[in-house]
């Protein structure tokens, strides 16, 4: 364990508190135009799921988790689980649905990952920022609407809905950003 100050907590950092180990979800730090400096983290406890949101002088000092990143693929769901390969040593793990969350959908075979453990357990995982997708279905432009500006709902190829432009038809392959599913770009594919 190592103390840092909590203005200098990130998103994607393991916090040490009671015990406990928690991962930051959010941090914002927050400076009032009267009073003090605030650091305000909402964090998801590793052990159960529970989120619990904090608030810290950003003066004050938290303990900061020793976690090893490494770099995995995917390579099948077995039930609750995802299984990953570590590509040197062809180690497997087997993440829970619940540290992967809304991006389990995202996954493709073969995607590289980078997976934070501590002791061996997995406690986060970190996708590629895009993921190229194909539109499966997605309604018909309607005359009059610009091309430029205007959006419509679609279908894609994981079950995910997202909003792309008018001009996007079934079948056309896609950029989404993996942390909202949001449209990006027409693949160039």
């Amino acid at each position: 364990m190592v103390s840092v100050m909590a203005s200098n907590v990130r998103k994607g950092n393991v916090i040490e508190k009671d015990g406990k180990l928690y991962i930051v979800l959010t941090a914002e730090n927050i400076h009032p135009g009267k009073g003090t400096p605030v650091t305000q983290l909402e964090m998801r406890r590793i052990s159960d799921g529970v989120k619990v949101a904090e608030r810290y002088k950003t003066t004050d000092s938290l303990e900061k988790a020793f976690i090893d990143y490494q770099t995995y693929n995917y390579l099948y769901q077995d039930g609750e689980h995802y299984v990953f390969m570590q590509p040197e040593t062809f180690d497997q793990i087997h993440v829970g649905s619940d540290i992967l969350g809304g991006m389990a959908p995202y996954l493709q075979e073969n995607m590289e990952v980078r997976l934070a453990t501590y002791n061996g357990l997995p406690v986060s995982i970190e996708l590629p920022q895009r993921v190229t997708l194909e539109v499966t279905e997605t309604e018909p432009a309607m005359k009059g609407q610009t091309a430029s500006g205007s959006f419509k709902p679609a279908m894609l190829s994981n079950g995910v809905r997202t909003m792309v432009p008018t001009h996007i038809v079934p079948g056309t392959r896609i950029v989404v950003l993996t942390e909202d599913g949001s449209y990006v770009e027409r693949a160039k594919d």
